[in-house]
């Protein structure tokens, strides 16, 4: 899986909560000031390259989707980022939060919850 440039993930963003769209569609679901339909159509055509979206022809419409969940690349990018700075440890990137954003004890508790309920699944 490549990784997405900025602009790239927005749009994704887009296509995940559509499902499905057309060029409009996104630029209309995107935020203020609204990119060019062009620059919009580049980017969704650099992500069919990169395998990330596809489409479906309607005359001369083209209809995207995501060939990448949400899920899927959310998982690639965190996985990224605890080997990129966390030395993979999932131990050491739940210190630095805490360390440096300061999580509370009960955040804490509900982490450790969460963990021992898939630990029982």
């Amino acid at each position: 899986m490549k990784e997405l440039t900025k602009a790239e993930e927005e749009i994704m963003q887009v296509l995940w909560k559509l499902e499905a769209a057309f060029v409009k569609e996104v630029i209309y679901l995107l935020p203020e000031p609204k990119p060019a339909y062009n620059t919009v159509s580049t980017i969704i055509r650099i992500l069919e390259q990169k395998k990330m979206v596809s489409h479906k022809v309607f005359g001369k419409s083209y209809q995207y989707f995501p060939l990448i969940g949400k899920d899927q690349y959310s998982k690639y990018k965190i996985d990224k980022l605890m080997k990129g700075y966390f030395s993979g440890s999932f131990s050491n990137m739940v210190s630095f939060f805490v360390e440096k954003n300061g999580i509370n004890t009960k955040e804490l508790d509900d982490i450790l919850k969460l963990i021992e309920s898939k630990k029982n699944t």
